[in-house]
């Protein structure tokens, strides 16, 4: 070969390595994303796909040859979307693009929830059994759901491939309205109804659909498909937060107990679906529902006392703390049982809202209706009528809005209260009205999103604020929103959710409320068909007790012998107070730096309660000397436990239960309690502990090296509370047991006694 000839063909080479190279350098810089743009909106095919093109130039400098290079698929029949090869840089612009509802990868889907159980960390069955953790048990472990009820045929409650209902379950699949035996399978193994408290309560006419175990609400299926429901390939909200779902416990056995209509859940119904619960057999009980804030005592409250008799029989009982999102309002405060507040995911559905002047502002929202075009917008207090002041309507109350002021334009209405339902009916006043828009001021800041009825978006008080502002100095104001969207990772995550009732403890603060936090932000789950649709996403406490049911299931499906105490304890010194960004974990809606009143012991951690180390167990008997130390006398006792018990073991104070987490709350120069920690870990192993005293006071532990030679050892420890600088209010720290492998964690909360200097 000719020299020239080696030099073209080493030329043609290179320029071949060259365009290869630059072909593999273009595949590992891009991946195919989804572009979901939610429902069909009926325009023609040709349409579309011209403006997925438009859409892609953008991200391509304008070239329409790139664009279609980078088209795969679109989806133009059922929804509107479609998939590209995009640069993660790429697909962020895209999602940011009007119209889009979520950009997602095109990755291999694998069983795992929509979002919260990933977000919590729980590991995929594989992984547990290979740590060694065998949790095919949980088939055998029974929930008993108190609640509105289920609806069976969903498919979170499918009995595919479950194997026969456990021997030793007792319970029974009663008949009612549009529910027979056969209504039960291998997955809902047993279904009861009661109404009697409810109907002597309520007017004869008042609404009762479905006189059987039968969900009419949703509520009851929402909470137990979390806690327990099976795969569900494509689990979304008309098309939001889509993907596989499943429980924390897909092959746990579920019992329903409705107690639950319409307006509430009564006390005689309550104590009686506890009383068949334990009977029947189930393990644990979740109860997504409390008493209104301030709980009366241990024995005016039925949840108390039916949860004491439940615990009392091996049965853990886990309950919501309440969404009424103030100091001192969380309730279910017994300690015997294991009580939840609520906190975020990182991922968030929102609509954007952009004002004339063009600032854009970000909204929580479900809905995923949207404007075409900007519009005039006015403060609803502008669009007052009949006999309604201004400051009325400005609350966009019943006909408080003058049709002819409302026609055609974007509201702003103000909202004081924590309820859904009101947030959406505003949404169809302002409809009724002739309003094509709303922007809903939440003066409680709770970033719960809603599925309104026309474009609408909820803005907290200071973006409230910014937008009032801008009426206020615009002449003619004009606004556009969005429809709803899917976004991940926009704000630190978890943070404790405005709505979630917080500690102290109102009852006896020396027993710290709540235990622990988990999702209850935005949650996507079951829902019942009745009520509208086969899911639904849902916030609140409610939502959160059930993600530490699920949770609760695996640990006793791991270890079925061990006591609701112990399980509880497992779950509250293996939780978190560190967000995912390994930042103190923030409270909203001020993001504030959240404390134990915010979330107990801290954010769940399924990937490490399977084995906490050491655990801190109590037996009933404790219970009951828990309830001398506080001031109940035996007669009033025995209203309780129905047996001969006596105060002969009274605890000096409260303080000295051996509940996972320490509060003092009347601290007086200085104290002691002690605790006794049981070792479920390695035989042999070395503790030593780790404190961070809460300010302005000295924390001793003694002895502060805790040396185990085999399980089930017991050991006891003494921590010591001295001022030092005396100061006003609760102090917060931490006690950490540690050895290199686990981290047993229990906060500290002091209060100096009033007067001390």
């Amino acid at each position: 070969m000719s020299s020239s000839g080696y030099a073209t063909s080493s030329a043609l080479f290179f320029l071949f390595l060259a365009v290869l190279v630059a072909k593999v350098s273009f595949c590992f810089s891009t991946k195919v994303y989804v572009v979901y743009m939610g429902s069909k909106s009926g325009e023609h095919p040709d349409d579309v796909l011209r403006e997925n093109h438009q859409m892609l130039a953008a991200v391509h400098s304008g070239s329409i040859e790139q664009a279609q290079a980078s088209h795969v698929y679109s989806y133009k029949h059922a929804f509107r979307g479609f998939a590209a090869k995009l640069s993660d840089e790429q697909a962020s612009q895209i999602s940011k693009m009007p119209g889009v509802v979520s950009v997602f990868p095109n990755s291999k889907r694998k069983l795992h929830t929509t979002h919260s159980w990933d977000f919590m960390g729980l590991l995929d069955d594989q992984t547990m059994e290979t740590l060694g953790y065998s949790i095919r048990n949980q088939e055998n472990i029974i929930i008993g759901f108190i609640d509105t009820g289920i609806w069976p045929e969903s498919p979170s409650f499918s009995d595919t491939d479950m194997p026969a209902v456990p021997p030793g379950w007792k319970g029974k699949c009663q008949s009612g309205e549009a529910f027979n035996a056969s209504s039960c399978n291998r997955k809902v193994i047993g279904a009861r109804y009661y109404r009697i408290g409810y109907e002597a309560e309520e007017e004869s006419d008042a609404k009762m659909w479905f006189r059987s175990a039968r969900d009419s609400t949703g509520h009851g299926s929402h909470t137990a498909s979390i806690a327990a429901g099976r795969y569900v390939a494509n689990m979304n909200y008309k098309g939001l937060g889509g993907g596989g779902a499943r429980g924390g416990a897909p092959m746990a056995r579920i019992a329903v107990y409705k107690t639950c209509w319409d307006s509430g859940c009564y006390d005689v119904d309550l104590l009686a679906a506890f009383d068949d619960a334990i009977r029947d057999g189930v393990h644990i009980l979740s109860l997504s529902l409390g008493a209104e804030s301030p709980q009366g005592d241990y024995f005016s409250d039925a949840i108390s006392v039916g949860s004491f008799h439940a615990a009392s029989r091996g049965v853990l009982v886990v309950a919501s703390a309440g969404n009424e999102g103030t100091a001192a309002s969380a309730t279910n405060l017994a300690p015997w049982i294991l009580t939840v507040a609520a906190s975020s995911t990182d991922r968030d559905f929102t609509s954007d809202i952009i004002l004339g002047n063009g600032a854009k502002i970000m909204g929580e929202s479900l809905s995923l209706f949207e404007m075409n075009a900007s519009t005039r917008i006015i403060s609803a207090s502008a669009a007052n009528g009949g006999y309604f002041t201004s400051y009325q309507s400005s609350y966009c109350l019943e006909s408080s809005l003058n049709k002819t002021k409302s026609k055609g334009k974007v509201l702003v209405c103000r909202h004081a209260d924590s309820s859904t339902e009101s947030k959406v009916q505003k949404s169809k006043i302002v409809k009724d009205a002739g309003g094509v828009g709303m922007i809903l001021i939440d003066d409680r800041d709770q970033d719960v999103a809603i599925p309104f009825v026309i474009p609408s978006a909820i803005v907290g008080k200071k973006t409230g604020g910014q937008i009032l502002s801008y009426l206020k100095t615009t002449r003619k104001p004009v606004s556009r929103i969005f429809g709803a969207k899917t976004v991940l990772g926009a704000r630190p995550a978890p943070s404790v959710a405005a709505f979630s009732s917080k500690g102290p403890n109102a009852l006896n603060p020396e027993i710290l409320k709540p235990d622990v936090t988990a999702p209850g932000l935005n949650i996507l789950a079951a829902w019942s068909p009745a009520a509208g649709n086969m899911f639904n996403i849902l916030s609140g406490t409610s939502m959160a007790c059930p993600h530490v049911t699920g949770i609760a299931t695996l640990v006793k499906a791991v270890h079925p012998s061990w006591s609701p105490s112990a399980i509880k304890s497992a779950i509250m010194t293996t939780a978190t107070i560190l967000d995912k960004h390994h930042r103190p974990i923030t409270a909203d809606p001020e993001q504030r730096r959240a404390n134990a009143f915010d979330y107990g012991s801290g954010f769940v951690n399924p990937s490490r309660v399977l084995d906490p180390g050491l655990i801190y167990d109590s037996e009933p008997g404790d219970y009951v000397a828990f309830l001398c130390s506080i001031g109940y006398d035996q007669r009033s006792l025995h209203q309780v436990t129905r047996d001969n018990s006596t105060c002969d073991r009274a605890f000096n104070t409260a303080s000295d239960l051996n509940y996972p987490s320490i509060s003092v709350p009347n601290l007086k120069d200085n104290f002691s309690v002690t605790r006794i920690v049981t070792n479920v870990g390695k035989a042999t192993s070395v503790y030593k502990a780790v404190v961070s005293s809460p300010p302005g006071v000295r924390v001793s532990v003694i002895p502060n090296r805790l040396i185990f030679t085999r399980i089930g050892q017991k050991m006891n420890f003494t921590v010591k509370f001295k001022i030092t600088a005396p100061s006003k209010g609760y102090k917060f720290g931490f006690l950490s047991w540690r050895n290199g492998r686990s981290q047993v964690t229990s906060p500290l909360v002091v209060q100096v006694a009033p007067g001390i200097k």
